[in-house]
């Protein structure tokens, strides 16, 4: 199967971006892929902040996209946008380091108002990094991500549904069978 790197692009330790990923990460390993878990917010500040192209976090971040045949990009939105935290990452990738890859792009957010974020400002740069294909991507409400105090993650119904259509949607579009799992929530 299919190496899948999991982005996500919040600088938040607690992010329900980050575990809705870890989520939907869970549900790709159950069809068969490898993926691979990774937080911008662990990359060395200094390293991003001075676009430090040789900083040995950023040559293996580096390495990790070039390992991959499918990445999935997750971000919170801010201003209308997809995190600064995940811009300078992009900006610090090789210019192709999408090329041949099946990305997934989703966004988490607090209101609605924010929905075409992925469409209109994500998109356009994923795009140019020259993927192979970008499957339908989705924007979760942060009301619809809920983490229990033991940790446990449960997404509302209808968020689940979709996020589980656009994740077998990507998974089939890297050779990867659908899954027999119910969307869990």
């Amino acid at each position: 199967m299919a190496t899948v790197l999991s982005v996500s692009g919040s600088p938040s330790a607690t992010s329900r971006t980050a575990r809705l990923l870890r989520h939907l990460d869970d549900r790709l390993a159950a069809q068969g892929h490898e993926v691979i878990p990774f937080d911008v917010r662990a990359l060395p500040p200094e390293a991003l902040l001075y676009a430090d192209f040789g900083h040995p976090a950023i040559v293996e971040a580096t390495a990790l996209f070039e390992r991959a045949d499918g990445v999935v990009i997750g971000t919170p939105v801010y201003k209308a946008a997809y995190s600064g935290l995940l811009k300078a990452l992009l900006d610090l990738l090789p210019q192709y380091a999408l090329a041949g890859k099946t990305v997934l792009p989703l966004a988490t957010g607090g209101t609605t108002a924010h929905v075409l974020a992925i469409d209109y400002a994500l998109r356009p740069v994923l795009n140019s990094m020259g993927p192979a294909h970008i499957t339908p991507g989705w924007f979760t409400l942060d009301k619809d991500i809920n983490v229990g105090e033991n940790g446990t993650l449960t997404v509302a119904p209808g968020a689940a549904e979709a996020l589980a259509h656009v994740t077998d949607q990507f998974s089939l579009a890297l050779g990867g069978r659908p899954t027999l799992l119910a969307a869990t929530g």
